[in-house]
């Protein structure tokens, strides 16, 4: 079924490409609902429902033929399917409008109706809405006296451009939650996606002999969240490094890829400023479809100094958008057919340009881990000066034979000897040096809620 689904957004989404240089807006629904009719008939229905100003123009009449021709070579086992629930499309069309195009088809096998299965729908859905941030994407789901219903909802969006291609809209809405010690101030709530060079890719023979022809190149696009900008001297930690690959239709690729579960081993993780990759199980992922790689932390020798530094874990996202062009190649029908077979010999046409990609991917990775190399040598400034501080400050309250003085000092601190004072200053520098905030105009400002304890007393002590 996720094929089909696949298949048939497919279909949604290179109409809305054909037509987008005529649309002004990229907004409006899509709705994918799965239901049984009772619980006696195995069958699974689903239906495909678009709406709003992205697709408006399309005429369900005048696509039937193209409709009825894909239904019949992609779905040749389907069933024939009943009518979906009036209340669900009614809900629907309320919140953006009469529908423009509707898609139903039928399948009768009860093994698919599993909690694993509508999970992998789900996040399937998920990488969707990411690509596609301008369309709102709901999902439903309605099975006997059962029903489950998501809403992707997108709260920042970033629109991205490139030479001859239609602008993309990707979702960048970072949820990590900023740490306690921020108190008050700005945390950016969104990701910064940064476009890299395209890369033209040759189509190996065996595909050609399929019938893919005319031109193709991948665009990659790196996506790091979540966004530290406005604290320069903040440590981070890349934790995850995702691939997530992207057809011309702007609908993912699903299923594992061997290039890509490959590719640590042609990496210069040296170079990259990481310690290593390995790639990890498809489930670790947030998103559906992608290869995830699992960073090789860095072993400290000081357990001190490793929990005096505040380090912000980050997860960073490689996007690999497919670009295809074909003059001889403008109906429907057979742009669809090309999709196809893009990806079904993807890993020959990765193969087959390997040592390019593997360099391109290792250039798109560098300049995107770049800053944390620079924030690493920062910190080795600031934790060099912080000693030469601490060092100083504990020379002068320990040598002291004022008493009152140092009594003084270690009540400020709320600490009952030397020995305490000393790592509670540690821990105060840190704080204080770490989370220096500077403003940044480009990103996705949200005030934070002030804690009951205010930041002022720290720097009072220091």
């Amino acid at each position: 079924m996720l094929k089909e689904i696949q298949q048939v957004l497919r279909l949604v989404m290179l109409l809305e490409k054909q037509r987008k240089q005529h649309v002004l807006k990229t907004a409006g629904g899509l709705l994918v609902l799965l239901w049984t009719e009772t619980a006696s008939v195995q069958s699974l229905n689903c239906t495909v429902a678009a709406a709003g100003p992205w697709c408006r123009g399309i005429k369900m009449e005048a696509l039937q033929p193209v409709v009825t021709d894909l239904q019949e070579s992609m779905f040749p086992c389907l069933w024939p399917c009943p009518q979906p629930d009036p209340e669900e499309l009614c809900a629907f069309t309320d919140l953006y409008g009469s529908l423009r195009l509707l898609l139903s088809f039928q399948m009768k096998d009860a093994r698919l109706l599993s909690s694993e299965w509508c999970a992998r729908i789900e996040a399937f859905l998920g990488t969707v809405s990411l690509m596609n941030a301008g369309i709102k994407i709901h999902l439903r789901f309605k099975f006997s006296l059962q029903t489950f219903q998501r809403d992707f909802s997108v709260k920042i969006k970033s629109k991205i451009s490139w030479a001859n291609q239609p602008s993309r809209i990707l979702d960048v809405t970072c949820s990590t939650q900023p740490p306690e010690c921020v108190k008050k101030g700005c945390w950016c709530q969104g990701g910064h996606p940064v476009c890299g060079d395209k890369l033209p890719l040759s189509i190996p023979p065996e595909a050609m002999e399929q019938g893919l022809f005319g031109e193709l190149s991948v665009q990659p696009v790196t996506l790091l969240s979540p966004c530290v900008l406005q604290y320069p001297n903040l440590a981070t930690q890349i934790t995850h490094i995702q691939v997530l690959v992207c057809g011309p239709s702007n609908v993912p690729v699903t299923g594992p890829s061997p290039f890509f579960q490959n590719l640590p081993a042609h990496l210069d993780c040296q170079e990259l400023g990481l310690h290593g990759l390995r790639c990890s199980s498809f489930k670790d992922g947030v998103h559906s479809g992608g290869c995830v790689y699992a960073t090789e932390q860095e072993n400290w020798k000081d357990a001190e100094q490793e929990s005096s530094l505040c380090r912000m874990q980050q997860n960073l996202l490689l996007f690999l958008f497919l670009q295809h062009s074909d003059p001889f190649s403008h109906q429907l029908s057979d742009l669809m057919d090309t999709e196809v077979l893009i990806e079904h010999h993807l890993e020959d046409i990765l193969s087959n340009n390997r040592q390019a990609v593997t360099t391109a991917l290792q250039t798109e990775l560098k300049n995107a881990l770049k800053a944390q190399k620079r924030r690493k040598k920062d910190q080795e400034k600031l934790r060099s000066a912080a000693e030469v501080i601490l060092g100083s400050t504990m020379g002068i309250v320990s040598c002291s034979s004022n008493m009152d003085f140092r009594n003084a000092c270690l009540s400020r601190m709320k600490v009952r000897d030397t020995h305490d004072l000393s790592a509670s200053l540690c821990e105060s520098l840190s704080r204080v040096t770490s989370w220096k905030f500077i403003p940044r105009g480009r990103c996705y400002a949200a005030q934070m809620e002030e804690h009951p304890e205010s930041d002022e007393p720290t720097r009072t002590e220091i």
